[in-house]
């Protein structure tokens, strides 16, 4: 899964190996993604959908509906299904589920602490800069790959030198992703991956600062950063010990 504005980008990149294999690489555009969020989302998804919920980072299929789970503090589907049949399955859904828009989405991607990239972040940030080795997103087992040399030394040298952060600011100004993240003297030391309003009425981010400053007093905007406690520990998570709990 991965931002709309980078299919393109990716498919260009990855055509390019693509020749050495038996594999054809082309965009599809008959296929729609429904998220499903709550408590009782899983026995939902059991009684409208008949799937049987996946662990997380893994799926289901049934026919042509692939059920995926993702991390976070609360259950969390994304339902991948044909377009023909999205509002059905939305409709089914919707019965017994509220319907809301991106914006929560995107908010529980940061009380996750999940950043997804997008085209104007890609080539910015090593994966560990975005927690994704603490989320079984990087292997560290497998045989070479692009840039592979890279993510490694900075892993075993522990070099990454700046972390996604999870923090919540004392106003409402939702920042744009690359807003500086400052301390008071207005020295950077960061800078905003993504943003949205809580039920508080009040701006959450994931940011991506400096190792060092974890004691500096920040701000976006003017407004005071607090920090918040991310739902994983920053450490390796194979994603090979994701497969073993399958």
């Amino acid at each position: 899964m991965l931002d709309r504005d980078l299919i393109e980008p990716l498919t260009k990149h990855l055509s390019k190996f693509a020749v050495f294999y038996k594999a054809d690489i082309r965009p599809r555009d008959d296929l729609a993604l429904i998220g499903l969020l709550g408590r009782d989302a899983p026995a939902l998804l059991e009684a409208r959908l008949d799937m049987l919920p996946p662990a997380i980072w893994h799926q289901t299929m049934q026919d042509e509906c692939t059920l995926l789970q993702h991390p976070g503090p609360r259950s969390r589907f994304v339902a991948c299904v044909p377009s023909a049949e999205a509002n059905t399955v939305w409709d089914a859904l919707a019965r017994s589920a509220t319907p809301v828009g991106n914006a929560v989405w995107q908010l529980h991607d940061i009380k996750a602490g999940l950043a997804w990239l997008t085209a104007a972040q890609q080539d910015t940030y090593l994966p560990q800069m975005i927690n994704w080795e603490a989320l079984g997103g990087i292997s560290f087992k497998k045989g070479c790959y692009t840039g592979q040399e890279v993510v490694a030394r900075a892993h075993f040298r522990g070099q990454v030198k700046k972390r996604l952060i999870r923090a919540q600011l004392d106003g409402n100004l939702v920042p744009e992703p690359g807003t500086p993240v400052c301390n008071a003297e207005g020295k950077r030391h960061g800078e905003v991956f993504i943003a949205a309003l809580d039920a508080y009425d009040q701006a959450e981010i994931l940011a991506v600062v400096n190792t060092r400053d974890e004691e500096t007093p920040l701000e976006v905007l003017g407004q005071r950063l607090k920090r918040l406690k991310l739902p994983y520990a920053i450490e390796r998570l194979d994603p090979e010990e994701l497969a073993a709990q399958g």
